[in-house]
């Protein structure tokens, strides 16, 4: 419920708080009072369009604020509201909400529970708690998607719409598994490319290591004749021609044969030495001439070598950079080939599942449908038995259906339609002109709803345009009964509908000082036996109305 509001700086307003009851509320006042800053204060806390001409002569800006008591079954979804948004939902946790919206010349803040949020973040919020119905409407009833809501509560089929819900959201994840395999799979291009790939690399056929092996042999045959030339110079250095170091150190041998004859000790000593090294040195030049002889010159090979190291080179270059890197990219690619071969079956069989589950959907939506017609069947009869209590002695009102393609509501699009008069086509009710009479039509649709509609707050506009006598007071039984569901705000000029309020307040003008404010005040039950002897025109005969209208309600 709706239960303080504070208006500063706000058109002829100059500041006001009011404390609004739980159930009926009504206000009154004369015509040009300013009853309709009320509306537009709280349009204003619900996302309407506020600019400058707004604010009160003299002053820099208006405010206007609000607390509003949570009732539990919109706790939920507006915590969504609040999360998305960025504010803090810790008020709607502890039941209550509050609302502030700041405007100036500037442009507008806007506040939930103290944090700022967008204009839209208060429309949505708006649209969870409260239904304004007037001549700048905020009518949660004139949405189709709402609509087919109500039907659905009305005839108690929150299950049966659930399961269509839970069909649609499998389809749609199957029906993105498919898309997602299409786009996983390698088209007929990728999949040539991938074969010519995996056929490249299994014609060369290379082995781990191979490369690292032939480039070590390829270094060898490159060099052989070199090597040749070396091994063999160095052989003949050490031994086995006139001059090389085995011969001269047999000469110095011969030397240290003598030291031994003078020094037998010492000399025999170097003598054994000097005979290891020309062993040691003729041992090395019979391993080099071992090593040139393994070396061959085969042209024909190192021709081999040369092209299977060019093979190799190729692949590392592709698929590289590494022999490694290679057999990862052929596993890889005969992989893709793998699922590409078998793609039309798995395809296949995932499209069959997605067609079970859209049957299964249809089959669901189709049952749904037979309920909603039924149950809109009934609530269409007792909303024509509400709107001729409410003076539409001979209106028409349907809910008519349209297929729509089968989603998480079902397959069905409908319309509230509505005539107010004989001969008169049927409009969509969005697009009845008259304010007082939509607002009864939303009194009617209201009592009807009041235990399926989820929007607990409800404002009536001047409900009673054009209306009287019996009408009157079935309008005003009307309001006061879904005020035990709901808590109701209404401005009216009739008595008979005032009397019948558990809150009334009378908004007046006044002029002091040659300055115009408009202020709110609760009556008690003089004041109130006051306010509807003037709604009656005054006098002693009204005096005493308005006292048996105040004892019968």
């Amino acid at each position: 419920m709706l239960k303080w509001l504070r208006v500063k700086n706000l058109a002829l307003v100059d500041e006001l708080e009011l404390e609004f009851g739980p159930d009926f509320n009504v206000i009154s006042g004369e015509t040009g009072a300013g009853k309709s800053v009320l509306l537009g204060a709280v349009g204003m806390l619900l996302g309407a369009r506020a600019d400058k001409s707004s604010i009160r002569s003299g002053a820099e800006r208006c405010e206007i604020s609000a607390v509003i008591s949570l009732p539990q079954k919109t706790a939920a979804s507006l915590r969504e509201i609040l999360v998305e948004a960025g504010a803090e939902p810790e008020g709607a946790d502890e039941g209550e909400l509050h609302l502030r919206r700041v405007i100036s010349g500037s442009g507008s803040r806007n506040f939930v529970n103290d944090c700022s949020v967008s204009l839209q973040t208060l429309r949505d919020v708006g649209d969870l708690l409260i239904d304004i119905h007037g001549a700048n409407e905020h009518q949660s009833l004139l949405k189709t998607s709402l609509q087919l809501e109500l039907v659905d509560r009305y005839g108690k089929l929150e299950k049966e719409t659930a399961i269509c819900s839970s069909l649609c959201r499998q389809q749609r994840q199957l029906e993105k598994e498919l898309d997602g395999l299409s786009s996983k799979l390698p088209s007929a291009s990728e999949a040539e490319h991938l074969q010519r790939l995996v056929e490249e690399i299994d014609k060369a056929a290379p082995e781990a290591g191979e490369d690292s092996e032939l480039s070590t042999r390829h270094a060898v045959a490159a060099n052989a004749r070199q090597i040749l030339d070396v091994a063999g110079r160095a052989s003949a250095a050490l031994a086995g021609r006139e001059g090389s170091v085995d011969e001269q150190l047999a000469g110095c041998y011969r030397t240290l044969l003598e030291l031994e004859r003078l020094d037998s000790a010492s000399g025999a000593e170097f003598a054994a030495r000097c005979e290891g090294s020309i062993s040691a040195i003729r041992e090395l030049s019979s391993d080099l001439e071992n090593y040139a002889g393994r070396v061959e010159l085969d042209e024909e090979e190192f021709a081999r070598l040369e092209e299977r190291l060019r093979i190799l080179q190729t692949l590392k270059r592709r698929y590289g950079p590494t022999l490694e890197d290679v057999f990862a990219s052929r596993q890889s690619a005969a992989e893709r080939l793998s699922l590409h071969e078998n793609a039309a079956g798995a395809r296949a069989a995932l499209a069959q599942r997605v067609e079970e589950a859209a049957g299964a959907l249809r089959i669901q939506a189709k049952k749904l449908s037979a309920a909603r017609q039924r149950a809109a069947a009934a609530m269409v009869k007792e909303i024509l038995g509400e709107l001729k209590k409410l003076g539409f002695m001979k209106a028409a009102f349907d809910i008519v259906f349209q297929e729509a393609e089968p989603g998480p509501s079902g397959a069905d699009r409908i319309e509230f339609m509505f005539s107010a008069n004989p001969g008169e086509g049927m409009q969509p009710l969005r697009d009845v002109a008259s304010s007082g009479e939509m607002s009864r039509v939303m009194l009617a649709l209201k009592t009807v709803l009041a235990e399926a509609d989820a929007v607990p707050i409800l404002v009536f506009d001047e409900i009673d345009v054009n209306i009287g006598g019996e009408t009157a007071v079935k309008v005003g039984n009307a309001l006061k009964k879904l005020g035990r569901s709901h808590q109701v705000l209404c401005i009216s000029h009739l008595p008979r509908v005032a009397a019948l309020a558990s809150s009334h307040f009378l908004v007046e003008k006044n002029t002091k000082q040659n300055r115009t404010s408009t202020t709110v005040s609760i009556l008690d039950g003089d004041g109130r036996l006051k306010e509807i002897t003037r709604m009656l025109g005054g006098g002693s005969a009204a005096h005493a109305h308005a006292e048996e209208l105040l004892r019968s309600k």
